[in-house]
């Protein structure tokens, strides 16, 4: 399956909120007799969701990442004589 852009619903989810939906989604798939286009709806949301969380994972690494660069290239005045 090929993920295109993630729909606004579920890009303003916090990761917690994607991850919280994601196991509803699989307890859904687990434990209720669902009908096959509904379960792909289900999976192909769930893929959304799981895509989301990487990219603001990514996002959250490139902060942090960006945060101490930033700080370690910080010159103080008592260093320079």
């Amino acid at each position: 399956m090929k993920l295109k852009k993630i729909p606004a619903d579920i890009s303003l989810k916090t990761i917690k909120e994607a991850q919280n939906e994601i196991k509803e989604i699989i307890t859904k798939l687990e434990n209720e007799d669902i009908d096959l286009k509904d379960s792909v709806e289900q999976y192909n949301k769930m893929m959304y969701l799981n895509l989301h969380i990487q990219e603001q994972f990514k996002k959250k690494a490139n902060e942090i990442k960006n945060t101490s660069l930033s700080e370690n290239n910080k010159i103080d005045l008592k260093d320079i004589k």
